[in-house]
């Protein structure tokens, strides 16, 4: 499936102690939140907009199933698996501003990152061309995002594998342990569309949504899960594969889909991205 005409957008800082890990901390030191648990910021990774100043490098349509492209800037210092769930949503918009998000699918979802910390814009390690973000084939449906529904159950994997190698590289996570989570991340979400300004690592989105011509569909990635020790300070090389796995985890265990991680072979009701580093 192509979402050309979807705003992609992420959540900073949604599962705790990942930005600890991934060095993104400080970048957020200035960020003031209600509780400690709310999520930092929402950023955009992808904006089907023409016009967008120094934020041009946005409109280029970034997502892959199959494939990540290695960044030939000096800027990257390290590059990253960043294991974490993307709600397929319809936008709803009244007098321009968005008044409600409705999810209906969920997906595997790799929101693979530069590090390199003197970046302005957390923006800035998110999309550095094609092929550099990874949302899998699988949509999984949802009737709702209430608690309860189909979502809760699920639990996010990730591994990497090299020359043959397979490593854990992320923690196994449920869906349940984001911060926030159903109705209230919504609702935050949809917040910050509306009033998160351009300030420090953050940008102004009700901007960018007004240049894309006020989308009615978006790709929203809810925040990436803490690392393993072999993830956090193991990073991608150019022939390896990243693998994000979202499964059902009262029907599957940890050491069943590690097998199938193996193998390459995952049950058809799992939610996989599989992507070979080029």
């Amino acid at each position: 499936m192509q979402y050309n005409q979807f705003i992609g957008l992420g959540v900073a800082g949604n599962f705790a102690g990942h930005l600890e890990q991934a060095g993104e901390a400080l970048d957020f030191a200035n960020v003031k939140t209600q509780e400690i648990i709310q999520p930092k910021a929402i950023f955009p990774f992808y904006v089907p907009a023409k016009q967008l100043a120094e934020y041009s490098f946005l409109s280029q349509y970034p997502l892959s199933s199959s494939q990540i492209q290695s960044p030939k800037t000096e800027k990257a210092d390290n590059l990253q698996i960043e294991p974490e769930i993307a709600l397929i949503c319809d936008i709803h918009y009244s007098e321009k501003k968005v008044t409600a998000l409705t999810p209906r699918f969920f997906t595997a979802y790799n929101d693979c990152s530069i590090r390199h910390p003197n970046a302005r814009k957390i923006c800035e390690k998110k999309n550095w061309g094609a092929n550099t973000k990874g949302i899998s084939d699988h949509l999984i449906p949802l009737t709702s995002f209430q608690k309860g529904c189909e979502i809760d159950k699920y639990r996010i994997a990730c591994f990497h594998q090299r020359n043959g190698e397979l490593n854990q590289y992320g923690v196994d996570s449920p869906t349940i342990g984001y911060s926030y989570f159903h109705q209230k991340l919504l609702d935050w979400i949809i917040d910050r569309m509306n009033n998160q300004i351009d300030e420090g690592p953050m940008n102004d989105i009700a901007y960018l949504l007004q240049q894309a011509n006020y989308p009615t569909q978006a790709i929203v990635s809810i925040g990436a899960t803490r690392y393993t020790d072999f993830g956090e300070y193991n990073f991608l090389q150019p022939g390896d594969i990243s693998m994000v796995i979202v499964y059902d985890g009262k029907k599957y265990s940890l050491s069943e889909i590690a097998k199938m991680a193996e193998t390459g072979q995952f049950a058809n009701d799992i939610s996989t991205l599989i992507q070979k580093v080029i």
